[in-house]
């Protein structure tokens, strides 16, 4: 005879509506980074040659226009460069872009801590659920004054169903959690080298620009 979904989590007890819950969580931060990183690289490596291109014909106004009509979020990056350039050493400009480019960084990490902490709690969750289970197995034995399958059953289902539940959740975020992990450490990293290639060209460009003020060109 089938059980349906609904009758397990019945059975499970309190404990199951909290690992019900910590899945539907799990579920929800992911469709939530899903959404946040489509397409992030390609709009990162697109503005980022629409910017390159203008400064090298030495359209800087144009470049910042790119990035503010820009949905990507390294505009933000690119923006920062644009506003210290010629207000300062080269090397202030690149700290202040940097900081820029970590905040945004860590903006991409956002939520993720609540995957990493379902993972570590959930099976603590079934445990609880099945220490539950068990205390109520044993209180049926005591109150019916004796043993049998049919006293114990709903003690003894109730401690498995927690149980399963529990890890089989853990495990649901700790795979979600390992994979966004992966894909933000690679697009940090491929973000940090556009960075890096923006600036470059940022300040050969206000080099340019300032040996030509000098002579008057």
């Amino acid at each position: 005879m089938s059980i349906s979904l609904w009758e397990i989590i019945k059975t499970g007890g309190a404990a199951m509506w909290v690992i019900v819950a910590c899945s539907v969580v799990a579920i929800a931060v992911a469709l939530e980074r899903v959404t946040t990183l489509w397409r992030f690289a390609e709009r990162a490596r697109s503005l980022a040659d629409t910017v390159q291109r203008c400064l090298f014909r030495g359209a800087i106004a144009e470049g910042r226009a790119a990035c503010e009509r820009s949905r990507s979020p390294l505009a933000d990056v690119f923006l920062v460069g644009f506003e210290r350039l010629g207000r300062g050493r080269p090397e202030v400009l690149a700290a202040a872009v940097d900081r820029e480019r970590q905040r945004v960084t860590l903006d991409l990490k956002v939520r993720l801590w609540t995957l990493g902490t379902i993972g570590a709690t959930a099976p603590f969750v079934g445990l609880y659920g099945t220490v539950v289970g068990i205390m109520n197995a044993f209180h049926a034995i005591d109150q019916k004054g004796g043993g049998g399958f049919t006293v114990v059953s709903q003690g003894i289902s109730e401690a498995l169903v927690t149980t399963a539940a529990g890890i089989a959740v853990a495990v649901e975020a700790v795979v979600i959690y390992n994979f966004f992990n992966q894909r933000l450490a690679r697009l940090s990293i491929e973000m940090k080298l556009l960075v890096d290639e923006f600036l470059e060209v940022l300040k050969e460009r206000g080099s340019q620009d300032g040996a030509r003020e000098a002579t008057g060109g």
